[in-house]
């Protein structure tokens, strides 16, 4: 898999209070994921038919974000796009999406990536490398490839591209806080340099992302691009 690589391995940690929905058929394949990635990462993980059959998530859930791990097996990048904004209100600011079994060269990667998605996975990937990413997607990061990442974020920073008007009444803080997200830093990191909980920095987050509208902090990365970057 054409991922980035990742400094710190946390692969032994189990991540017990998670959520994982796998959604797609109720074929042995999905089944099997299920029950691997329950037992490998030690998050809870169900088997859902549609996006319709995923509880919407409480505001106020903002220390367990679940994972929605979506199969696009057999679909093109047409009928995915049509289905995954057909149920986008099942899934809040607050979940992270992945999708997997895409088949590479489609061009669904960058189009479903504006979408807020957090990681792709590929058909030839192995049950250790879903698990990989899987893991790296929960503790806040993003499995995408280099190369698709460098092209999106080539494309959403040209110049040409249609400007957004800095509304969102930020405050200080969260300015601060978008600010550290744009350079890359994690959650920890900004909760120490800012002298604050974990908590607290979920929270600005969670306010972020609400103001300036966007699903991820790659997206939220973008917008403080374009709009803090004369701050």
């Amino acid at each position: 898999m054409n991922s980035k690589e990742h400094g710190k391995d946390n692969s032994t940690v189990a991540l017990t209070g998670k959520s994982i929905y796998v959604v797609g058929p109720l074929s042995p394949q999905n089944s099997l994921i299920a029950s691997f990635l329950e037992g490998a990462i030690g998050a809870k993980c169900l088997v859902a038919v549609s996006l319709r059959e995923i509880p919407r998530t409480a505001a106020e859930n903002i220390e367990q974000p679940r994972l929605v791990l979506w199969d696009c097996f057999g679909k093109n990048a047409e009928n995915c796009l049509i289905e995954y904004e057909a149920h986008a209100d099942r899934i809040s600011s607050l979940d992270l999406v992945a999708l997997f079994n895409i088949s590479s060269g489609r061009g669904i990667e960058e189009r479903i990536l504006a979408q807020g998605v957090q990681g792709f996975f590929y058909r030839h990937d192995s049950l250790e490398q879903l698990a990989k990413g899987v893991r790296a997607i929960l503790d806040g990061e993003l499995w995408i490839s280099r190369t698709i990442m460098a092209d999106h974020i080539r494309k959403m920073s040209n110049p040409h591209h249609k400007s957004i008007k800095n509304n969102a009444d930020l405050t200080l803080r969260e300015i601060e806080v978008l600010t550290m997200i744009a350079a890359g830093s994690k959650n920890a990191v900004i909760a120490d340099k800012l002298s604050i909980s974990p908590h607290t920095v979920k929270t600005h987050l969670y306010n972020i992302f609400k103001k300036i509208n966007v699903p991820n902090r790659l997206q939220a990365s973008l917008w403080a691009a374009k709009n803090l970057g004369e701050q």
